[in-house]
């Protein structure tokens, strides 16, 4: 294997642990989607704190998960950031009324009042995670755009890639994609319950709604999940065969079993997420769900990303000009680029460190009402 096919598969791979990392911190989003359900207001303050505490590490993750894509595949992302511009700005806008709602729901001289907020959280926690949901969707999928990268030579018209006139919102309304949408809103708010029970203290019916809770979720984000996964493993992609893209079908089927580990790393994620979600169900001390339940999340995703992008698969098919897919061969940066990229994400373990580091030190106790009366800065 070449230095520039190493260095491809190396990005794709922190892409795909970047990724992981954010659907597991979409539990933030997830506990947004459930500030209506039957909550006191001292239980909402409670979860709205909690979650404060958190929400900045999903934005940031996030951001950084967009910029590592930029640096390492730019086509995709002048592609599907440029060409999908609907479905991207209504995640932004989502993302972006998640931080006004934090940075202003509890200010002096608030007109609106902390419901608006609460409203705008609501939204950012059911359509952050499905429409993320559909745009990683995606990724198998595909979605109607073309390439032309002769059109950079061209002064009256340098675009190289072209979308359909819906621009993303013929993606909203792919089923596939929608499913996968909204298996991940129910993982959120599964992962929330969890969180809540790890790091809310005080309430013991809070904690046994939140118990119940991760139950209900829990088994339709299993039924949406597996649907997800037959539909996936059942469908055709195409494959870079050095002559071009070739139709294949089960393509996602034989990269998971050419690829034998990632096989055992899919199944040690999913016994790993189901321990976690019927463990804390029904046991009424046990509070570390979250973890289990995050391992298992973060090495799913991994196997997804990896089983779209390696073996020549085109992790980004075109539905208009299969040649035009993309792959992480034909889309990414310069030998160079990457390779001064590579020596800069040797930082990356210290920032994680750093992550947990900090989340060690909020999530020393569990947070009371009593606590939360205690501190001068509140959300």
């Amino acid at each position: 294997m070449e230095k520039l096919e190493i260095l491809q598969a190396y990005w794709w791979l922190l892409i795909a642990v970047l990724g992981a990392v954010l659907v597991f911190l979409l539990f933030v989003q997830g506990g947004q989607s459930m500030l209506w359900c039957k909550a006191s207001q001292s239980e909402k303050q409670l979860m709205v704190n909690s979650l404060g505490r958190k929400w900045e590490f999903t934005f940031t993750t996030l951001v950084v998960f967009g910029g590592a894509f930029f640096a390492s595949f730019p086509l995709f992302y002048s592609t599907s950031f440029g060409g999908a511009y609907w479905l991207w700005m209504l995640i932004l806008v989502s993302f972006v009324l998640q931080a006004v709602s934090y940075e202003f729901r509890s200010k002096k001289g608030n007109i609106y009042g902390t419901a608006v907020y609460d409203i705008f959280l609501t939204f950012n926690g059911l359509f952050g995670c499905v429409l993320l949901g559909v745009a990683v969707g995606m990724f198998f999928f595909g979605g109607e755009f073309t390439v032309a990268r002769a059109n950079i030579l061209d002064p009256a018209s340098p675009v190289i890639s072209q979308w359909a006139p819906s621009h993303g919102l013929e993606a909203i309304a792919c089923w596939k994609n929608l499913l996968l949408g909204f298996a991940v809103f129910f993982l959120a708010r599964t992962l929330a319950s969890l969180y809540f029970i790890n790091n809310i203290g005080g309430s013991e019916f809070f904690t046994a709604r939140m118990r119940r809770n991760t139950l209900v979720n829990g088994l339709i984000f299993a039924v949406l999940f597996v649907t997800f996964l037959v539909v996936l493993l059942l469908a055709d992609g195409f494959r870079n065969t050095g002559n071009g893209f070739v139709a294949e079908p089960n393509i996602y089927l034989h990269n998971l079993l050419d690829m034998w580990y990632l096989c055992i790393l899919l199944l040690s994620g999913v016994v790993a997420v189901l321990y976690g979600i019927f463990r804390a169900s029904f046991s009424r001390t046990w509070r570390s769900g979250i973890w289990f339940a995050g391992f298992g999340v973060v090495a799913v995703v991994v196997v997804l990303f990896l089983i779209a992008g390696y073996g020549g698969t085109a992790y980004l098919p075109s539905l208009c000009d299969p040649q035009s897919s993309l792959s992480i061969a034909n889309s990414s940066s310069s030998e160079f680029t990457l390779t001064v990229m590579s020596w800069v994400s040797i930082l990356v373990p210290f920032v994680l460190g750093y992550i947990w580091y900090v989340w060690s030190k909020m999530n020393a106790k569990p947070l009371t009402e009593k606590e939360l009366e205690s501190e001068s800065h509140k959300y």
